[in-house]
């Protein structure tokens, strides 16, 4: 089974919409002058969870499929409506303080945290069906990537690109959302 190129397309723009959340975060991280060698491994576990947070939700998506197979496209489409609008929506919220440290337990937790709402696309993806491996390995690359990338970037500059990244992830994700309500 093949992959069109617009569900191409539009897993790439899913993997940086939700890669976008673990940006803001890590940019904020970058600011408190982390080691090369920790930027990278931190990069690495965020990655991971953006592998098995969609996975869990994927398969319980999958599971769930059947009886409620002619409402799929409905349900997965909602659900990123619901996400998208939410991420943008947060992105008007105070900001929030970082209070847990990047190392042992508090990166796990900062990377399930960064991580959830690709449970919840994952859960979307896994009823409408999609190629389940090109997704995870999207999202885990593009959240590794642009997790990376923030880190270097906030060892440079303030931190005023967060909220500005939250808006984009959270309107990509609407505006798929709505792509496959009304496809």
């Amino acid at each position: 089974m093949g992959i069109s190129t617009g569900e191409l397309v539009a897993l790439i723009f899913m993997a940086q919409a939700l890669a976008l959340d673990a940006f803001s975060v890590c940019l904020g991280l970058g600011m408190q002058q982390i080691r090369l060698k920790r930027i990278l491994w931190i990069s690495l576990i965020i990655g991971a969870f953006h592998i098995i947070m969609p996975l869990i939700g994927i398969l319980m998506g999958i599971m769930v499929a059947g009886p409620f197979e002619s409402y799929a496209q409905l349900i997965g489409g909602a659900l990123l409506v619901f996400i998208g609008s939410q991420m943008f929506f947060n992105a008007f919220t105070e900001e929030k303080k970082l209070i847990i440290q990047p190392a042992g337990i508090g990166l796990i937790i900062l990377s399930f945290t960064v991580s959830m709402d690709s449970f919840t696309v994952g859960f979307g993806l896994g009823i409408t069906g999609v190629h389940i491996a090109l997704a995870l390995i999207l999202f885990g690359a593009s959240s590794a990537l642009l997790s990376c990338i923030s880190l270097l970037i906030g060892r440079r500059v303030q931190g005023f690109l967060g909220r500005y990244s939250e808006l984009l992830g959270g309107s990509i994700l609407f505006g798929f959302g709505l792509y496959i309500l009304l496809a």
